[in-house]
């Protein structure tokens, strides 16, 4: 909320507390919305989602095997937690006391657009609905409890996530570059003045759309475009400045386009944004030369950053009120290919999140001696989103309705994971 909408309300307050025609019981009720208000600015919950877009070998990574045709040629390693991890993810051993993993993710999806959304919505695709990325779930419901932001409460950054579905435009990702630049490219160049006159021109075309009575899509639209104005002209968006960062936080995020775009995903959270995903560069669909392309690059890039973020939450106090989700569409297969690479598999594999209140330093559930198989109790994605909704405080039982009228459970009807939430 604005210095000067504060002041507004408070003079307001007191003049009508002053005033003989009120009565002491209006008083005290407005005093109490007042302090609501308050209680809910400072509700910082958000979620960050480090995406791996093409499927991380997770058996390489989270879930080592040793002395069988599975393994690979890297060896685990002890961490601050109970539990082993990949030998070229040192920071990250360091403060997996914080962190945790999910190894007995058993998901159907082995094709990367299938896949990717289950992984983000909860739910199979369905030709007959378009069910909204969780981002935009976050972002419809905590967006709106947070009135002094003024960009959008979902930041999508180095890539699009999936859209909105039938919870409208107005909780679609906001797209921007990993330097911080705008990917709309109708916002970019635009001075002041032309600013103001496109908005002017288009609030009227748009007034005229509304009262016609053409649904819901012209009121969305408008609304949209007013986070994106609000985007360029708000102090804001001074949270995509990751450069602003003294250099040793940058050094700690590792100095890499990875490293900045999780800065700007603090700052981000640090204004208010409850739901921001950020895209690794490069790609993990390594159906060849796996071990090298992960040493060389993917890990050490990666290491850096998650043990950054982690440590950076931390040292600032953000960490009980901020779940980090680290995962891709699926796992890569416990048996190596003829290129030495790993290939697609969702039947058994590993995501890695933390904070938000969750147990740090467990894995939860195993997979057999190979990989292959599950033992025990396997989880979906609903299950994976459920225990973030959880973390953020939004109720499980919510129910949003499709397009259709159909009701359409909160995270595909999952189920928290216990071991993470007790």
């Amino acid at each position: 909320m604005s210095h000067s909408r504060g002041m507004s309300r408070r003079h307001f307050l007191s003049h009508l507390a002053t005033s003989s025609l009120m009565a002491p019981s209006a008083v005290h009720f407005l005093s109490n919305l007042e302090v609501h208000a308050a209680e809910v600015s400072k509700n910082r919950k958000a979620c960050i989602l480090i995406w791996l877009q093409g499927g991380a070998p997770t058996i390489d990574m989270w879930d080592l095997k040793q002395g069988v045709k599975t393994a690979g040629e890297f060896n685990p390693i002890s961490t601050a937690g109970d539990l082993q991890i990949c030998e070229h993810l040192p920071e990250t051993a360091k403060v997996m006391d914080s962190l945790s993993v999910v190894r007995s993710m058993s998901t159907r999806e082995a094709d990367h657009e299938r896949g990717r959304y289950y992984m983000h919505t909860a739910y199979v695709p369905n030709p007959t609905v378009v069910h909204p990325t969780f981002g935009s779930v976050v972002s419809y419901e905590l967006g709106p409890q947070r009135p002094d932001l003024e960009i959008p409460a979902f930041i999508s950054i180095g890539g699009g996530s999936f859209g909105p579905g039938f919870l409208g435009m107005a909780n679609a990702p906001f797209v921007v570059q990993a330097n911080g630049q705008i990917t709309n490219a109708q916002m970019q160049g635009m001075d002041e003045r032309r600013l103001q006159q496109r908005l002017a021109m288009l609030s009227v075309v748009e007034e005229s759309f509304i009262k016609s009575d053409r649904g819901e899509l012209p009121v969305a639209h408008k609304d949209v475009y007013g986070k994106a104005i609000n985007l360029m002209t708000s102090d804001q968006m001074k949270a995509f400045k990751a450069d602003e960062e003294p250099q040793q936080t940058r050094d700690l995020y590792g100095g890499t386009d990875f490293g900045n775009s999780l800065i700007m995903a603090r700052r981000l959270i640090e204004t208010g944004v409850p739901f921001v995903e950020v895209q690794f560069p490069g790609g993990w669909d390594l159906h060849q030369d796996v071990f090298n392309s992960l040493r060389d690059q993917l890990l050490p890039n990666l290491d850096k950053g998650l043990a950054g973020l982690t440590r950076d939450l931390k040292e600032r106090g953000m960490w009980d009120d901020t779940v980090i989700v680290c995962m891709g569409e699926f796992g890569r297969t416990p048996r190596i290919n003829q290129n030495v690479g790993r290939d697609h598999w969702a039947r058994s594999w590993s995501v890695c999140l933390g904070g938000g209140g969750l147990t740090g330093g467990i894995a939860v559930g195993e997979t057999n001696e190979d990989g292959t198989e599950i033992i025990g109790k396997s989880y979906l994605p609903g299950d994976l989103w459920a225990t973030v909704a959880h973390a953020l405080g939004i109720p499980l039982d919510r129910v949003h309705k499709s397009n259709r009228g159909r009701p359409m459970k909160l995270a595909g009807g999952g189920t928290p994971i216990e071991e993470l939430i007790a």
